[in-house]
C-alpha cells in the first residue's frame, strides 16, 4: 500500500519478476503526490542505454526507454495505462483487460503537462549510461475523476524497454506470471489518497 498525499512520496520500481529471462535491473524511482484535482508523477531512471524513437503520442512507447503508471481508480474493473517515453511521448488507454483497450481522446493527452530532462525530440539509440527524468502533471478529469482526495484506488508502476539492447521489465508491486505481462490488475497494489 502507498499513501499519496500533497507531499511527494517516493517509491522504487525494482521488482525483477522474471529474473532468469530478464535479469537486467536499471535504477528506477518515482515520486507521487496530488493537489486534489491533479496527480503529479516524477520518474528518475539510470540505465546502460537509452532509446527514444517514438516521435508522437500513441506510438509504441514500451519499445523505447519507458516508464508506466497503470491505475484503477474505481472497483468497476476499468483501468488506465499511462505509458511515457523518456522524451514525453504518451500512450494512454483504458479498458478492463489487455484486449479491447481504447485510446483516450486527444484532449486528455493535451491536458497532461510533461517535463523531460532529455528534451522532447526523438534521438534514436544511445548506447551509453544515461540518467534521465520525466515529470507528468495529470488532471483528475483524465481519469474521469473530480478529485483525488479521499480516493482509495489500485495501481502499479513499471519500467520497460522492449527494443533496448537489453530488454527489461520491472515493477513496483510484484507480478506472479510466467512471462512479462503488465496488464494484470489482480497484481495492482492499493493507493490511498489522503
Amino acid at each position: 500500500m502507498l499513501q499519496v498525499s500533497r507531499e511527494p512520496r517516493s517509491g522504487r520500481i525494482a521488482c525483477l519478476n522474471w529474473p532468469e529471462a530478464f535479469p537486467y535491473r536499471p535504477e528506477v524511482s518515482f515520486d507521487i503526490w496530488h493537489g486534489g484535482d491533479e496527480l503529479h508523477l516524477c520518474f528518475r531512471v539510470r540505465e546502460e542505454a537509452v532509446r527514444a524513437v517514438c516521435a508522437a503520442d500513441r506510438e509504441h512507447a514500451w519499445e523505447d526507454s519507458c516508464v508506466e503508471f497503470f491505475f484503477a481508480p474505481r472497483p468497476d474493473g476499468l483501468y488506465f495505462n499511462l505509458e511515457c517515453t523518456c522524451t514525453g511521448k504518451l500512450y494512454l488507454c483504458s479498458g478492463a483487460g489487455r484486449h479491447g483497450r481504447e485510446f483516450l481522446p486527444e484532449t486528455a493527452y493535451a491536458a497532461i503537462r510533461r517535463r523531460c530532462s532529455l528534451g522532447d525530440e526523438p534521438f534514436g539509440l544511445r548506447q551509453e549510461p544515461t540518467a534521465w527524468e520525466v515529470a507528468l502533471d495529470v488532471p483528475a478529469a483524465v481519469f474521469g475523476l473530480q478529485t483525488f482526495k479521499g480516493l482509495r484506488a489500485r495501481g502499479n508502476f513499471y519500467k520497460c524497454g522492449d527494443r533496448l539492447p537489453v530488454p527489461h521489465y520491472l515493477s513496483w508491486a510484484p507480478i506472479a506470471t510466467p512471462k512479462p505481462d503488465f496488464h494484470r490488475p489482480e497484481f495492482f497494489d492499493t493507493l490511498v489518497f489522503i
